[in-house]
């Protein structure tokens, strides 16, 4: 188990370091497209709850085309210059212990914790995001996400070697660190059930965490919610009542 300790910490550092450099292209996206008025027309023509949940699951997909890619030039550089390559990293990488539920199950939980890592991280990102009316205001909140993303990752880290502590069942129950520390107890624990309850949890999480940051979107960005409606319909009334003004003297 002790050894075991050492793969837990390197799949959830490998983790940490692909979420943190892809989840942050979310926070801009929905600013620019509120600039460019292009959120007005997705809004008018299919509900906010589908437009976030589109662009989570197409920004998750263009991660994944990304570690593809990047995985493979890095794969094929390594294949050529392997030999002029002097590092110890490859025989740590080597030596490393087998995990609890085995290495094809142990990538199958990696690629799905890491989907729920971004899928987490990139529905808050979002909500945050369309708060910002600029690229700026953006860039401004990137440092306060980023601290959270570390407090997160070092919160799931902290309970490596105190596995059923009270500190490891608030890693594993909250959501945003839910994923790493549940990718860590696939390194030590066989048990397999946990990790479909924590998908589970998870994918609750995701969908309470988009309907909630499109609520907030319509009815602090786009104004459709209550007070909207009655702004509108003050301003139908007020201009009706223009109309008849206007209309009165030349009849």
């Amino acid at each position: 188990r002790s050894n075991r300790i050492r793969t837990a910490q390197a799949a959830q550092m490998v983790m940490f370091l692909l979420t943190i450099l892809l989840a942050g292209m979310v926070l801009s996206n929905l600013a620019e497209e509120k600039g460019n008025k292009i959120i007005e027309i997705l809004a008018a023509a299919i509900p906010m709850d589908a437009v976030f949940l589109g662009k989570l699951f197409a920004m998750l997909a263009v991660s994944f085309v990304g570690i593809a890619v990047w995985g493979t030039v890095g794969w094929a550089f390594w294949a050529v210059a392997e030999d002029a390559i002097v590092t110890v990293t490859q025989t740590d990488f080597n030596n490393l212990p087998s995990p609890a539920v085995g290495w094809p199950m142990f990538l199958t939980l990696g690629i799905a914790y890491f989907s729920m890592a971004y899928l987490l991280l990139g529905s808050l990102f979002l909500t945050i995001g369309a708060m910002a009316s600029s690229v700026r205001e953006v860039q401004t909140m990137s440092m306060p996400v980023t601290m959270m993303q570390i407090m997160v990752f070092f919160l799931a880290a902290a309970t490596l070697t105190d596995a059923g502590s009270d500190l490891e069942l608030v890693a594993v129950a909250f959501p945003l660190s839910s994923p790493f520390a549940m990718l860590a107890r696939a390194a030590l624990d066989a048990t397999l059930w946990t990790h479909l309850a924590a998908l589970a949890w998870q994918a609750l999480w995701v969908f309470l965490l988009v309907k909630g940051g499109s609520l907030w979107f319509r009815k602090r960005v786009m104004k459709s919610g209550g007070a909207g409606r009655e702004k509108k319909q003050r301003k139908l009334f007020s201009g009706r009542a223009a109309q008849t003004v206007a209309i009165e003297p030349a009849e």
